[in-house]
């Protein structure tokens, strides 16, 4: 079992900004990467950002690209992800992915969620 804990959501004026963090316990296998995913009512999740935790490389959805940023502390087995020039689209619950190598097989664990306002 991987536990993940988030914080940092809230809410803040369309341009400002916000970090996320979340921070990973409790596995027993090899974490290949972690991410964020966002749910927006109504809407699907879907991917905003996500880290390798042994290369480093990332990978961001078309949305955010040049105004989120994901990275990683290795030692502290968490994942930031930085949210600047907000806009009111962004507005979702954020919620954090880690992807697990159990004996070869990924197995994914999610957080409770955190929920990002932006408002107008």
């Amino acid at each position: 079992q991987v536990y993940l804990v988030e914080s940092g959501g809230g809410l803040v004026q369309a341009g400002g900004s916000l970090r996320l963090s979340c921070a990973a316990s409790g596995s027993r296998f090899s974490i290949n990467g972690m991410g964020w995913y966002r749910q927006a009512p109504g809407k699907q999740r879907e991917l905003v950002a996500a880290i390798s935790t042994s290369d480093g490389s990332t990978n961001y959805a078309d949305s955010v690209k040049g105004r989120f940023t994901i990275s990683r502390d290795n030692r502290k087995s968490t994942v930031y992800l930085q949210l600047n020039s907000l806009k009111p689209e962004d507005t979702a619950v954020y919620y954090c992915n880690a992807a697990v190598d159990v004996f070869g097989a990924v197995v994914n664990y999610w957080g409770q969620g955190t929920q990002v306002t932006v408002s107008s």
